[in-house]
């Protein structure tokens, strides 16, 4: 990635993945078929370092434009906070942010689809896991779980 322009907000990959596990929701950003941009945001889950998860239908655009291009940008916000500093009389945003590339691709493993959607659940809905079995049994095989492995460290970034 470029270098950031304020190079003191510049935060570690760690930092930054912090921050998308923080977020409740990770912009994917990918391209159409006609290679116009179309970003949108999911309920991503993050396994390690390097892997990401989400799930979604068999078919759509999702995934119309993963064929075509599997490369995929992430972004993430954890924090927002807006603010008017009256001393300066200058309006600002405190933020964590975090953005991150991958390459994306169906995972047609059944033992890892159901790894990534335990983890799915575990981080959205862990108070109903006592069900995750049967939900498993009814839909694994008309769910599309997509991993997003990143090809580049993430980078976070920061105003505090």
């Amino acid at each position: 990635m470029k270098a950031m322009r304020k190079a003191s907000r510049q935060k570690g990959s760690e930092w930054a993945l912090e921050v998308f596990d923080k977020a409740p929701y990770v912009t994917v950003s990918m391209t159409r078929t006609d290679g116009t941009p179309y970003g949108l945001p999911l309920s991503l889950i993050r396994k390690d370092q390097r892997i990401f998860y989400f799930h979604c239908a068999g078919e759509g655009e999702k995934l119309d434009c993963l064929k075509v291009n599997p490369v995929v940008s992430l972004s993430a916000v954890s924090k927002c906070t807006p603010k008017f500093e009256e001393e300066k009389n200058n309006y600002t945003e405190y933020y964590h942010s975090a953005i991150a590339v991958g390459k994306a691709e169906i995972v047609d493993n059944d033992c890892e689809k159901i790894e990534a959607l335990r983890l799915i659940c575990q981080r959205f809905l862990p108070q109903y896991m006592d069900r995750f079995d049967e939900a498993i049994t009814r839909s694994l095989g008309i769910t599309t779980v997509v991993r997003i492995t990143l090809t580049e460290p993430p980078v976070g970034k920061s105003k505090q």
